[in-house]
């Protein structure tokens, strides 16, 4: 059977799969979950366009990594075969421990347990189904291996996946501010003493990848009325984990269920493996119809709450550089209670607030380091000359509250008490 297919992508064009093994891995049901995952959970609630998928998404950082790959070899760094069908593993692997809707309902099914968690799980699976196949792979991805740049193409400050899911998520939003010179920033990529760096004659592109990715945050990933959508599908979900707790039985596919029923923690979900094999049988049509059906039950709060996402009657959010006046909350809080007739162990279903932060670089992590023509390497934050790179590696934190509509605005908020 030839395994060396092709595949059309939207944003890069046809994109090869290079051997038979990353073809076995693509084609692994734990891979092709992943086309029913939306890559921004509910972003497509107010950019329609926004459908894409995690598949989409690490078929295009796999593209990526093959293109950086091929660039580095072409200026004498030397990557074995081995290495590279590697890093490609481990770069289509990244996000296989996603569940429903991506990061918004992480931690709300399993409690404290992470993606990144669940995906070196799942790796660690599939190496057992492989034969060691994935040894390297998971070394690579785990940053033990002795040549720091293949990791740091899977996962640093300017990494394959973070340049993909910037221009796959301009391209289906169409918000153009979150185009990145990708090809160009590939182009300039170099390797100095085992570390990835960026040749000087990239800084600018590089620049422009740090302004779209704060950019991206704020108007898409972190829009406030995205916010919303998420906080509302969050309270559904426990709202219904709730009432099967207290004996109610719900619609719900044999996986939903099985995360409805119980509580599943960290500790509990390293321990029984079933609760991985369950979690591999989850995507967002586990909860889509879900929803569907929770529309019509008997239970007020549930029913108001996935009528209204199916509906798209979503709540608003207000954004603040500060916190809320607590007056303002509790006020809030008594207009939804008076509305919706709930008592107060009630009303944080329908009120509730949160801190979103975003720092466009985090050079405590890893820095973006910049190959001066006279061989010294800077950071990124020195070598530039725009001063606002500097402020790019500070967190901006905002303050957010959600609440229904149909209270309004509970008064017309001086702008001296709330900066907004």
């Amino acid at each position: 059977m030839n395994k060396k297919k092709i595949i059309n992508d939207p944003v890069y064009g046809f994109v090869t799969i290079p051997s038979g093994f990353i073809y076995d891995l693509i084609q692994h049901p734990y891979i092709q979950r992943l086309r029913y995952i939306k890559q921004v959970s509910m972003t497509h609630l107010v950019y329609p366009g926004a459908l894409h998928t995690r598949f989409q998404h690490v078929v295009g950082a796999m593209h990526l990594m093959s293109l950086a790959i091929e660039t580095l070899r072409g200026k004498d760094v030397l990557i074995s075969e081995e290495e590279e069908e590697a890093a490609l593993a481990a770069i289509l692997l990244h996000d296989v421990g996603h569940g429903p809707f991506s990061h918004s309902l992480e931690h709300t099914l399993v409690e404290g347990v992470s993606h990144e968690l669940i995906s070196a799980q799942l790796m660690d699976k599939l190496n057992k189904e492989f034969n060691g196949r994935l040894d390297l792979a998971i070394t690579i991805f785990n940053d033990h291996y002795p040549r720091p740049f293949l990791h740091q193409l899977v996962s640093s400050q300017l990494d394959t996946d973070r340049m993909d899911y910037l221009n796959r998520d301009s391209f289906f939003t169409g918000v153009s501010e979150g185009v990145i010179s990708f090809d160009r920033i590939i182009k300039m990529l170099n390797v100095k003493d085992d570390e990835l760096v960026v040749e000087v004659k990239g800084i600018y592109s590089v620049e422009k990848f740090l302004i779209a990715r704060r950019l991206m945050y704020w108007q898409v990933y972190l829009h406030k009325t995205v916010i919303a959508a998420e906080q509302m599908l969050i309270q559904a979900l426990a709202r219904a984990k709730q009432l099967s707790n207290a004996g109610h039985r719900l619609f719900a596919t044999p996986a939903l269920e099985h995360f409805l029923t119980q509580r599943v923690t960290k500790e509990n979900f390293l321990e029984n493996e079933s609760h991985l094999e369950w979690f591999t049988r989850l995507d967002d049509t586990d909860i889509l119809s879900a929803i569907k059906i929770w529309a019509d039950h008997e239970d007020p709060i549930l029913r108001t709450l996935c009528r209204k996402l199916i509906r798209r009657e979503l709540f608003r959010t207000e954004m603040s550089n500060k916190p809320f006046p607590t007056e303002y909350i509790n006020e809030l809080k008594e207009k939804v209670k008076e509305k919706f007739m709930i008592g107060e162990d009630e009303v944080g279903y329908f009120v509730y607030e949160q801190v979103v932060g975003n720092s466009a670089y985090d050079s405590s992590s890893s820095k973006i380091c910049v190959l001066e023509k006279d061989g010294q390497l800077k950071d990124i934050a020195e070598a530039s000359d725009l001063s606002n790179i500097e402020a790019l590696t500070k967190r901006v934190n905002k303050y957010a509250v959600t609440y229904p509509k149909e209270i309004g605005y509970i008064t017309q908020r001086q702008q001296t008490i709330i900066n907004i």
